[in-house]
């Protein structure tokens, strides 16, 4: 796979706390320069970057990040403020203490719910399978199939693991055929981009891609 094909797949991220316009910047000058999926960031910028680059990026943005607790109507707020400032991509956090409450009809409708919200918008789930079992994320992969979500997404990158292979080969086992796969948190090498890629990610998530493919050492969070 080239580099260029890599990039196509990615969501250049962006999501510290304490991200600067200038930050922001730079990051959206690397997405237009090599044509990334997307550009991830706070709600807070979604307007600016719109003002700023119109259609030259692709922007995405999270609700409920990263924690998912806040209630359902609070997300939905979050979207339509998103979409109406030019956002075209939602990433949301479930409700991870309703998956560990065995409240999986809930997390569904909530997802329902903000699909409709979205509506013809792209949205991804993040079910943050660091904290669930396996019987909790196969619970998610059918509530992700049934709401009629458009992706599963691993993690926020803030929680105490990310991405791994066997989530990765557990989700496709169980997700709807019209449902994809987003990969994120601690992907840091071109090896890993690679890897998530083949499983089957269509999307991954990181702020270290356009550093790796350009041969650079890249720390960073996410």
């Amino acid at each position: 796979m080239t580099t260029e094909e890599m990039l196509s797949r990615v969501d250049h991220t962006q999501l510290k706390a304490f991200a600067t316009w200038e930050d922001i910047v730079s990051l959206c000058d690397e997405a237009v320069e090599f044509h990334t999926a997307s550009v991830c960031v706070p709600p807070c910028y979604v307007k600016r970057i719109h003002d700023t680059y119109g259609d030259k990026v692709n922007i995405c943005t999270v609700i409920g990040f990263p924690l998912g607790y806040s209630v359902t109507e609070a997300k939905a707020a979050e979207i339509r403020q998103a979409l109406a400032e030019g956002c075209n991509e939602i990433d949301m956090v479930v409700n991870i203490s309703d998956v560990k409450n065995g409240d999986f009809d809930k997390v569904e409708q909530e997802i329902r719910t903000l699909k409709g919200v979205c509506g013809d918008h792209i949205l991804k789930v993040i079910i943050e399978a660091c904290y669930l079992t396996q019987e909790e994320k196969i619970a998610m992969c059918r509530a992700v199939t049934n709401a009629g979500a458009d992706y599963i997404k691993t993690s926020t990158g803030f929680g105490t693991g990310g991405a791994v292979r066997e989530d990765v080969e557990l989700f496709r086992k169980y997700i709807g055929p019209q449902v994809r796969i987003k990969a994120a948190g601690g992907i840091s090498t071109l090896e890993d981009l690679e890897m998530f890629i083949s499983l089957g990610c269509d999307r991954i998530g990181t702020s270290r891609a356009v550093g790796l493919c350009r041969g650079q050492s890249v720390k960073g969070d996410y």
